[in-house]
């Protein structure tokens, strides 16, 4: 059985506005009763069941999340076993215009503990492993850099450096094999925790010195530390530039963000699938809560390039490549199906949900196209048809990785 789900949107502050933002466009072309407020900033479209957004069965008003306890079965008999009668997995739509905090996701047993000691901020027990595929250019933070790209930045940057201390750096740019992750939190954790009157004065000064530069501007990333800057003045995020490795995603391309990972959306649109989950440490670029300590603590300081935060998909078939990060509660498919042809899609063993971003075509007898969203029951058979006259279909697909 396929249906139609109704799905709600999140209007935070670092969205994009009106119609420019993805989410609200989507919306739109799904649901007339939704008009894009062209002051309105459009920052998430949530599909799951959610407490905090759930998703409504468009024909008869009904939470999914009801709809599953009333009929179990539909979420396969995999998923039951492993999570008991719940969608393990949120599923998401991201259009972003500015910087994200600088934050992490706890491992399940950090969230244990730390909904334990404080509920009214960890409000649930759960981890948030995610992974994010860009729909359009998408700029981001993802873990720390290689440890030569660290210490040439600590070296020429003097001014970063006087906020870490002068004996820290020393001892960074001086580690061997064994010493890099202990002698790089030493040297974060002071960042982190530094004054921020000395913070900003530092980059304050730092910023005019790199706005006097010509040729050597890109060497310390000073177009990217004027954007981040520019929406967080004084803040010490902007710092962290230097420290975690800067991404920037064609469309298709994906990352996945494990427990402990430190990250910053910084713009783009995206597919987003995590677990269930609300748990999120910040420590900085944010006027939200910041616990710096516990990131400090818990965060993962290897040292790996860029290009290592990747997540490759597979290829299932001609129409179908599946984003498959190593966590249980979800993986991604993208499937694109050209005018003229008939596809089948591969059934699942888990119920999944699944979008439209652009084109058109047949589910079975049921009309599909931009924007609508669809829960599929576990192990049915269906077929796609896109009639000649119509545009390619592209749409993605969350299920659960078990």
């Amino acid at each position: 059985m396929a249906l139609e789900l109704l799905c709600p949107i999140k209007t935070y502050h670092w969205g994009k506005v009106g119609r420019t933002s993805l989410v609200a466009y989507l919306k739109q072309n799904a649901d007339f009763s939704f008009i894009a407020n062209p002051n309105e900033s459009y920052a998430e479209l949530w599909m799951g069941t959610h407490p905090s957004g759930p998703a409504i069965i468009k024909d008869n008003d009904m939470p999914l999340e009801n709809w599953i306890l009333q009929k179990p079965s539909i979420l396969g008999e995999k998923v039951l076993n492993t999570f008991g009668n719940n969608l393990p997995f949120l599923f998401k739509i991201l259009s972003i215009n500015m910087p994200l905090s600088i934050q992490v996701h706890p491992s399940q047993e950090k969230a244990k503990e730390l909904n334990s000691s404080y509920p009214d901020v960890y409000k649930d027990p759960n981890h948030k492993p995610e992974l994010a595929i860009a729909l359009s250019k998408f700029e981001a933070l993802c873990g720390f850099r290689p440890y030569d790209e660290i210490k040439q930045f600590l070296i020429d940057i003097p001014e970063l450096s006087k906020v870490i201390g002068e004996e820290l750096v020393e001892k960074f740019v001086t580690s061997d094999e064994s010493s890099v992750q202990c002698n790089l939190k030493f040297c974060f954790t002071s960042l982190m925790t530094a004054s921020k009157t000395f913070v900003k004065s530092q980059l304050d000064a730092f910023l005019q010195r790199v706005r006097k530069m010509t040729d050597s501007q890109s060497s310390v990333l000073g177009d990217l530390l004027t954007k981040i800057y520019d929406y967080f003045p004084g803040d010490v995020g902007c710092f962290c530039i230097y420290f975690l490795n800067y991404l920037i995603l064609e469309p298709d391309e994906a990352i996945f963000l494990p427990a402990n990972e430190p990250h910053a959306y910084i713009s783009g649109d995206c597919v987003e699938c995590m677990a269930c989950s609300d748990n999120v440490i910040r420590a900085g670029l944010t006027p939200k809560y910041r616990d710096v300590e516990t990131l400090c603590e818990i965060l993962n300081y290897s040292t790996k390039s860029a290009n290592s935060k990747i997540l490759f998909p597979e290829i299932e078939n001609d129409f179908s490549t599946v984003y498959k990060p190593p966590v249980p509660e979800f993986a991604v498919c993208k499937i694109n199906v050209s005018p003229g042809k008939e596809y089948h899609l591969i059934p699942r063993d888990s119920s999944s949900i699944f979008i439209v971003i652009d084109g058109s075509a047949s589910l079975e007898k049921v009309k599909i196209s931009k924007g609508q969203v669809f829960f599929l029951n576990a192990n049915n058979h269906f077929v796609i048809n896109v009639s000649t006259n119509e545009e390619p279909l592209t749409l993605f697909q969350a299920f659960v990785n078990v």
